[in-house]
């Protein structure tokens, strides 16, 4: 009699987006409502958050009527979900997705891994990167609902995975191709950058110990030791500054401007994401190539987002894995930590790790 394979529910974290017009309104209202978003005081958030998404939903509106009134970023993520099924004949796994600021959420989503009764259960954040305002905010709001629910399963979390070599190596493998046609489409003559663009964060929770910013340099890093080409001209970016505070720096349309300045042609890479949406079908391939053209860029391209692409594919089938093998626990791509300890809103740090990897 042929052994059962185990069965395992992997939960795939991403942020969401509206699926209709009407939808872009409550979405964004769940966003600013967030407290890991919004960092005031809990009295003055849902009118703060109301005031803000009134203010940004007209913007929003005409960014997503660009891609035919909703985000793609459900149907990819489900597209992500079928494919990493495909990726582990080993296991008997059912990919399950949970937004976090539009649907499906987690409390749905939990209600549906309870109903399949899974022998155990991996979370794993479409967040190569851990911050506080992602997926802290996913794993939060997953624990409320898996108790609401009464989902009581072995449960292994991955926590980041930027330096992990099976995704730097699938992010190389995009970007090599990409440099190679924008290289190709150039004058010889025209020197080429990289702008590896990641979404911004508030400088204050940066430095209250928010370890992203650290992880995407380190991931910024890895890749371009991978990409291993001579002298390659690059730089770290951010985008989407949603708020008034101080964002962390330099943003990538000061970038681009720097770029027009030394009459440099420019290859964007959105590192941070790993599905296309809005911030990478809209800001990067509209407005930002907008912004260059009228500043004199010699020529703009764009990195593709992973996707299901099937290295990255790959590359989170071993995550799982590894998640499964170090058992129940929050583990990062290598262990208990991928932070050094000045970044103390890393959750092993929260929690006292002493096993560190340096990321």
């Amino acid at each position: 009699m042929t052994e059962a394979l185990p069965r395992v529910a992997v939960v795939l974290f991403n942020l969401g987006g509206p699926d209709k017009p009407s939808s872009i309104r409550p979405f964004l209202v769940n966003l600013f409502s967030d407290p890991a978003i919004l960092r005031v005081p809990f009295f003055v958030r849902p009118i703060l958050a109301r005031i803000i998404a009134w203010a940004r939903v007209k913007p929003a509106t005409a960014n997503y009527a660009i891609l035919g009134g909703k985000s793609p970023l459900l149907e990819l993520t489900l597209e992500q979900a079928r494919a990493l099924e495909a990726a582990m004949p080993d296991l008997d796994v059912r990919c399950f997705t949970a937004m976090r600021y539009w649907h499906p959420f987690s409390l749905q989503v939990a209600r549906e891994v309870q109903d399949w009764n899974p022998d155990e259960i991996v979370l794993l954040p479409l967040y190569p990167h851990f911050s506080t305002t992602t997926t802290g905010s996913s794993l939060t709001a997953w624990r409320e609902a898996a108790a609401r629910v009464g989902l009581i399963k072995p449960v292994s979390t991955v926590c980041c995975y930027p330096v992990d070599p099976g995704f730097v190596a699938a992010t190389a493998a995009i970007v090599r191709r990409a440099y190679a046609e924008a290289r190709a489409a150039l004058d010889p003559t025209i020197p080429l950058r990289l702008l590896f663009s990641a979404h911004g964060l508030p400088e204050s929770i940066v430095k209250h110990g928010d370890p992203y910013q650290f992880q995407i340099q380190r991931t910024v890093a890895a890749v371009c030791a991978d990409l291993a080409i001579p002298d390659l001209d690059h730089r770290v970016c951010y985008q989407s500054r949603a708020t008034p505070q101080k964002w962390i720096s330099p943003s990538t349309e000061a970038e681009i401007e720097h770029a027009a300045a030394e009459k440099v042609a420019i290859l964007v890479v959105p590192i941070a994401f790993v599905s296309e949406h809005s911030e990478t079908l809209v800001e990067l391939d509209v407005e930002y190539r907008e912004v260059a053209m009228r500043q004199g860029v010699p020529a703009y391209f764009r990195a593709p987002a992973q996707n299901s692409d099937a290295g990255f594919i790959a590359a989170l089938a071993d995550l799982v894995r590894a998640a499964r093998a170090r058992g129940v626990g929050l583990h990062s791509y290598a262990g208990a930590g991928a932070c050094p300890k000045t970044h103390r809103d890393c959750p092993h740090i929260r929690a006292g790790s002493r096993d560190r990897c340096a990321a």
